[in-house]
């Protein structure tokens, strides 16, 4: 009986052909082309026909600034992150299951917690007054404040704070992967720890690096909350500028213009990724 109800079981085949992808090509259109083809008519419509808005960010000083402060953040903040990132992410790959779940579960942890919270929480210990300030002082390091907040430096620490978790979970993923045993036969053939880390452990982790790096610089150059808060109005990022163009100054021209260039950059920074990386390694296989 147990034989005939398996037989009698659905096979779950693949659809074939582009009648099986038609949802996920209608979700894909109604919810990313839709709004990008809207995005881009707008920009060049707005407020008269033509590519004046385009002109205006790239020959205007003040948004030629805007646009060097956000890849210079977003490329600072995704090397910090990198290497603040790997050496947690190999504990986590060779520390006991037990104790590497603990520390993996405070890492979500973090992720979930409100975005708001933890940059104030960050702006309280960065002003002149704050928790580091008043330390380095106390122990002799420094005898006046540093200015922490209201500027890049801040921002730089507050989003590497933030975006941790987004590299370290791919790292931990590829390097878990690595068999240990290279490492040793490296150390056996008389290779010393920094040898064997510059030619066998990081060649084998590019591809976690190349896939968290993206995310991080991706979502660096969109971040809005964090620039906004740490690094005030002097030192204005990308995201902070359009909503300021749409929201206050109204002006859905400039605005939509703004935002289609990030995302072609995004967009072209992906593609030369899966260039150099290629799809597979960095999706581990899926």
């Amino acid at each position: 009986m147990s034989g005939n109800l398996l037989h009698r079981q659905p096979i779950l085949r693949r659809p074939d052909g582009i009648g099986g992808a038609l949802p996920a090509l209608t979700l894909v259109a109604l919810f990313f082309v839709v709004p990008v083809v809207a995005l881009l008519l707008r920009s060049v419509t707005e407020p008269v026909p033509g590519l004046h808005n385009y002109a205006t960010l790239f020959g205007d000083g003040t948004y030629t600034r805007v646009f060097f402060n956000t890849f210079l953040v977003a490329t600072v903040v995704t090397a910090v992150t990198i290497i603040v990132a790997f050496p947690v992410a190999w504990m986590l790959a060779i520390m006991p299951p037990a104790l590497g779940s603990i520390v993996f579960g405070i890492i979500i942890l973090s992720m979930w917690t409100n975005l708001l919270t933890r940059t104030y929480a960050w702006m309280v210990l960065l002003q002149r007054t704050g928790v580091i300030n008043r330390t380095l002082m106390d122990i002799g390091l420094i005898s006046e404040p540093l200015p922490l907040i209201n500027n890049l430096t801040g921002v730089t620490i507050g989003m590497v704070y933030i975006m941790l978790p987004f590299m370290i979970l791919p790292l931990v993923g590829t390097l878990r992967a690595i068999d240990p045993m290279t490492l040793r036969a490296a150390a056996l053939c008389g290779a010393s720890p920094f040898e064997a880390f510059r030619r066998i452990l990081l060649p084998l982790s590019l591809p976690g690096i190349a896939a968290g790096g993206l995310m991080v610089f991706v979502m660096s150059l969109g971040y809005f909350v964090t620039p906004t808060l740490l690094g005030g109005t002097s030192n204005m990022m990308l995201a902070a500028m359009i909503a300021q163009m749409i929201q206050s100054l109204l002006n859905w021209g400039l605005g939509s213009a703004a935002a289609f260039i990030l995302l072609v950059v995004t967009m072209a920074l992906y593609a030369l990724q899966l260039r150099l990386v290629g799809a597979k390694r960095m999706t581990g296989g899926i």
